[in-house]
């Protein structure tokens, strides 16, 4: 029996069908209204863990000497041919342009140093005096202002063109601003392409599962809806704290595929009450007694699994799960008034302007009579055959992961071609001994004695890691000091740091690591540690959600070893390609660590989705079960009844995630390929043939 008081509130939607899509249309226009500026309020920061001991230093070194800028942006000039940066009309045209810069943007640019400043930057030249580089300090705090600050002053120094610079140089921009001002350039690029692109294709694939324009359109309805309440919802979260553009990225495509996924599930549940001689207010009201409570759970699932995200301390872990939980419960709630509404207002016309082929309601016996309950009824015949060959599979793929390796922010995610790479790349080949990413030792409490032996031992690890020996970056302040070094390999960093912490601390004295490579480092290992705990989390909460969902243990703990099966084996798959470098070429990336905070990411959002796909399943299951069916029966009708959703489900989709696919950063392509290698697995060889071969064995 469905529960009347949802009953009762499908009624009441479509009685007043009218004013509530009417008051929803309004509040999310408003929001959208409010939103329309969030790119401008996004960041690049919150990447590193506030625990942690380089963060505790790097703020102590900061407050003390004031922000390092030396790497915010390198400006690398390449002499004309047949001239030095040495030769008059190069050095007295760079000079000046120099000279012009510090004085027209003074409330952007912080300091310069070059070359050209005296005899004692000749190190900031190559032995033949061909490639020379000047030192610009930005001003800010190294966020969002920073970033504003180098787009500002960008294209006022002639690169981009070869001999387009003073004296007829060619200039190339590296350093820290036009790396993150490329990543952010990119990600504000995909989510204009999912939300321009993405949108009318699933319209169409949606008009071919519905073989209407009115059925084909409600679910990108609602994801538009989605997308634009989204916008002001991560809009007023900016007003309390730092949302990472990365977050808002992976909010817009996780909440504009599930909008659609519920609207497409809810559009099928309406259809086939009308197909069952229903009236409009009655299959209206079913709809959301059924799919509509049913989206519901699925949202609450994938809300507790982004809030799972809380147990770290980066910002950007915690951006992503405050803005996807609200999109994703906006996208449910949508889900059961507004979309409902509609149904109630297009009625009988659902399938208006549709292809008599596709558009055809099917009766309940038609379904039962159809391809996936057949499917069904093979995979329970003979379950052992049907097991193991599936499982030896996904262990298969989940085999690479062993070969896991994690990294930090780097030029490598850009794409090969882009002139923020190129420069970076360029300029580590020419000034090896540089590096805009140092690493620091900040000591505190010790007199020059202890500052001497200290300094001595870090030199003594040093070795053949480093490219110099570590050097103060500026003098003793307030009984602090910063020494630092560049890393020869970043890969070495593990190995570097850990010896430096292992340096003795006289008493009164600590000496702490810290830069760039130490933050990244220590993120790594936080999250890597935090992985038991958030897999207990999403255990716990999914067995939970699943129990009071269905009742039944036993549907809550396969549904849990389905997801981790998928799990395992799309992180398998994602290691193989991304970090072994199968198909680089054909994916056009270059192969490397995996981005650190991408892996949590994708952990809680492909676990969630892979559970949403057990609930709608499971729902039709529980349904036929409490009408009295059989286990196997049940089995069957779930199978039959949402098999051919859950594929369109699947597609719409990988659709959307496939327009994140097309991306020049690697670290969006990861989440792209990851989401849709979990899709195809999920709505395929997991849910069709291994789950109902399962629960032949283990259901009754």
């Amino acid at each position: 029996m469905l529960e009347s008081g949802s009953l009762r509130w499908g009624r009441f939607i479509h009685r007043h069908r009218f004013a509530v899509f009417a008051v929803f249309g309004l509040l999310v226009l408003a929001s959208g209204f409010y939103g329309r500026d969030l790119g401008d309020h996004l960041t690049q920061e919150g990447w590193f863990d506030e625990s942690s001991e380089s963060v505790e230093a790097s703020k102590l070194a900061d407050s003390t000497f004031g922000r390092d800028t030396d790497s915010d942006l390198i400006v690398l000039y390449t002499a004309p041919a047949g001239l030095t940066v040495d030769d008059e009309p190069v050095r007295s045209a760079v000079a000046a342009e120099l000279e012009r810069l510090r004085t027209e943007y003074g409330e952007q640019i912080l300091k310069i140093d070059s070359y050209w400043d005296g005899p004692l930057m000749g190190q900031f030249a190559d032995p033949a005096r061909t490639h020379a580089f000047a030192s610009i300090g930005l001003r800010g705090d190294g966020g969002t202002d920073t970033v504003e600050n180098y787009m500002s002053v960008k294209d006022h120094f002639g690169a981009g063109s070869p001999g387009a610079g003073p004296g007829g140089t060619t200039v190339q921009l590296a350093g820290m601003q036009p790396v993150v001002e490329g990543i952010n350039t990119g990600m504000q690029d995909d989510i204009l392409r999912a939300e321009i692109i993405a949108l009318p294709i699933v319209a169409l694939l949606l008009y071919f599962v519905f073989g209407g324009v009115i059925a084909a359109l409600l679910p990108v309805l609602i994801g538009g809806m989605t997308i634009l309440g989204s916008l002001g919802i991560m809009r007023m979260l900016t007003n309390h704290l730092q949302v990472n553009v990365f977050a808002s990225a992976v909010v817009t495509l996780v909440s504009l595929g599930l909008a659609i996924d519920y609207g497409l599930f809810a559009v099928t549940r309406f259809r086939e009450e009308l197909a069952a001689g229903r009236s409009v207010e009655e299959a209206t009201a079913r709809t959301i007694a059924t799919a509509g409570r049913t989206v519901l759970f699925s949202a609450a699932i994938i809300a507790v699994s982004l809030g799972a995200l809380f147990i770290y301390p980066n910002g950007v872990l915690r951006s992503v799960p405050l803005g996807g939980i609200s999109s994703v419960l906006l996208a449910a709630v949508l889900s059961v008034t507004a979309l409902p509404a509609v149904l109630s207002i297009v009625g009988e016309r659902i399938d208006f302007l549709g292809w008599k082929r596709f558009s055809s309601l099917r009766t309940a016996a038609q379904i039962d009579a159809g391809f996936f309950s057949r499917l069904a009824v093979f995979a329970m015949r003979k379950p052992w055959l049907v097991i193991a060959p599936i499982v030896l599979m996904l262990l298969a793929l989940i085999l690479p992961f062993r070969n896991i390796e994690f990294g930090g922010l780097s030029e490598r995610y850009l794409a090969s071609d882009n002139p923020a790479r190129v420069a970076q790349q360029d300029f580590d080949a020419t000034f090896p001994q540089f590096r805009t990413e140092p690493l620091k030792l900040v000591i505190t409490g010790a007199n020059a004695q202890q500052l001497s032996d200290i300094r001595y031992e870090a030199n003594q690890v040093a070795g053949p890691w480093m490219t110099g020996p570590f050097d103060p970056v500026a003098p003793t302040k307030d009984g602090v000091t910063v020494l630092g070094s560049g890393l020869a390999d970043k890969r070495d960093a593990d190995t570097v740091i850990a010896a430096l912490r292992e340096i003795d601390e006289p008493a009164g004295v600590r000496a702490m690591v810290a830069g760039v490579p130490a933050l990244e480092r220590d993120s790594i290992l936080g999250l890597i540690e935090g992985l038991p705990l958030l897999a207990a989390i999403l255990i716990a909460a999914a067995l939970a959600l699943m129990y009071a969902a269905f009742g039944s243990m036993v549907l809550a703990l396969k549904a849990v070893a389905m997801s981790a099966l998928s799990l395992g084996s799309t992180l398998g798959i994602l290691t193989w390609i991304f970090v072994e470098g199968h198909g680089a070429g054909l994916f056009d990336f270059t192969p490397g660590p995996l981005m650190f905070a991408v892996l949590v990411l994708i952990v809680t959002v492909l676990f969630g989705l892979s559970t949403d796909y057990e609930v709608f399943l499971q729902s039709r299951m529980a349904e036929a079960r409490k009408d009295g069916a059989s286990a196997p029966e049940a089995i069957r009708y779930g199978i039959a009844h949402t098999g051919g959703v859950i594929t369109s489900a699947a597609a719409i989709l990988i659709v959307v995630t496939g327009a994140f696919g097309f991306s020049d950063l690697v670290l969006m392509k990861y989440i792209a390929y990851g989401m849709i290698a979990a899709l195809v697995l999920d709505a395929t060889v997991i849910r069709m043939l291994l789950t109902p071969a399962v629960l032949k064995l283990v259901w009754k």
